[in-house]
């Protein structure tokens, strides 16, 4: 095996929701890659500062202000692209909201939302590069799961549904499309020290210890953890991966947890 095979050359890559956080570090990945970078959020000054982020690492960003529920903006947003840049080769399904929020006091509306975001939004965006991928012969979607795809948990109802759902959209689209060398696969990180998870990680804080204890690396995931699990799915090196989610937990899901003392 030939290590180009990692390589993103020549690449156009989407990622949505990649201003910050888990978007901006594959994205970031990406373009060490060789791969050019296009990337959506809803405000134009969230694009602005993702593009102002972007350029402080020398990466040359194209930036479009798009809601990824609303099925009329996606088209417009790919249609720009595929003029502007040209066809995507590479899609990152990566925006997504949760709400905290006990499900007998949740409403439907609240709950609607969740999905819209987490789970209609990545079936619009798939469904608009899908065709564009078919005729250049070749393509990749990646899907940004979570450990709520297969675990449940106090107060996350909506979204534990949401990406439950991606899961099995990830399945789907491998079994429709895989005939036409589009790979969809998901990531599904564990929990990740960002800066929305950053009053959760006190010392003292007992959700802190209780992750830390519940991880078997022993520690909160960074996302630069995400970044070779994600070029891998985005290169040759993962043709003959289909329809898998790669967990990147610290062996969470595969841990029980301790023996109480």
């Amino acid at each position: 095996m030939e290590m180009n095979q990692f390589s993103l050359e020549g690449k156009i890559a989407l990622i949505t929701g990649a201003s910050y956080g888990i978007g901006f570090a594959i994205a970031s990945a990406y373009a060490k890659a060789g791969a050019t970078i296009c990337f959506n959020d809803m405000k134009q000054e969230l694009v602005d500062k993702g593009i102002a982020s972007y350029q402080e690492l020398g990466i040359k960003a194209y930036g479009y202000v798009c809601d990824v529920t609303n099925e009329d903006m996606v088209t417009e947003m790919i249609a720009k692209i595929e003029q502007e840049v040209g066809v995507i080769d590479i899609l990152v399904n990566n925006a997504g909201i949760i709400k905290r929020i006990p499900m007998c006091e949740m409403t439907a509306a609240d709950f609607r939302q969740v999905i819209d975001v987490d789970l209609n939004a990545p079936f619009i965006l798939s469904k608009a590069v899908i065709p564009s991928m078919i005729k250049k012969g070749h393509g990749k979607i990646i899907n940004i799961c979570s450990l709520m795809s297969e675990l449940g948990r106090e107060t996350v109802s909506a979204y534990a549904a949401a990406k439950g759902g991606l899961k099995m959209l990830t399945k789907n689209i491998c079994s429709e499309y895989g005939a036409s060398n589009i790979q969809c696969n998901g990531i599904g990180p564990g929990y990740i020290a960002t800066p929305q998870t950053e009053p959760l990680r006190v010392k003292g804080n007992p959700f802190n210890d209780f992750i830390i204890a519940k991880t078997p690396a022993g520690r909160w995931g960074t996302p630069e953890d995400l970044m070779g699990p994600a070029v891998f799915l985005a290169s040759d090196a993962s043709n003959f991966v289909n329809g898998h989610v790669l967990y990147v937990d610290g062996g969470i899901l595969a841990y029980i947890g301790k023996q109480p003392e």
